[in-house]
């Protein structure tokens, strides 16, 4: 079994105009929300062998502001990545315990490729509707070696966003 946790880029800053999309940061909600999110990854108790990542500014940032204690493997491969592309990244992983840290739609994608129907539960539906900025997700992958990675191999055991940790960080009305 392997496990992978995964983590989306938190709430970018849309008011640098100015940058390219590759270039943008986050906003305080954004490094607010990276900060707690990182707090509770610490906490969840996984010891993480490998941390693949976008190189792309705002998860850059993400990363700087979870402060996970790990040194990015940045691949530019995963800048917006679709799911099949992070599932080729993922089948070129070490260790038994990877953490990746990406972007929507792929991240979200990679959701439906990995959870089998059998294996659909309640924390499935809640990332299946959506999988927001910040938002981090553990799988139980049914693999020995990473480059066996295939649709339905996986079971989502953890899902937890900021809204879920903090109210404030929650939906803007």
């Amino acid at each position: 079994m392997k496990l992978l946790g995964i983590m989306r880029h938190a709430k970018s800053d849309w008011g640098a105009s100015d940058k390219r999309d590759f270039d943008r940061g986050l906003n305080d909600r954004g490094r607010r929300g990276a900060a707690l999110m990182g707090e509770h990854i610490r906490d969840y108790g996984v010891r993480w062998n490998t941390l693949l990542a976008s190189p792309a500014e705002r998860v850059k940032r993400t990363l700087e502001a979870a402060e996970l204690a790990l040194h990015p493997q940045w691949d530019e491969r995963l800048y917006l990545a679709g799911s099949d592309t992070i599932i080729e990244v993922l089948q070129e992983a070490d260790g038994d315990a990877v953490l990746l840290a990406g972007h929507n739609p792929g991240l979200a994608d990679l959701i439906l490729y990995l959870v089998a129907p059998r294996n659909e539960n309640d924390l499935f539906d809640e990332a299946k509707a959506k999988f927001p900025t910040a938002a981090f997700a553990v799988f139980e992958l049914d693999i020995d070696d990473w480059d066996e990675l295939r649709p339905e191999c996986g079971k989502l055991v953890h899902f937890a966003r900021p809204r879920d940790l903090d109210a404030e960080l929650g939906p803007i009305d």
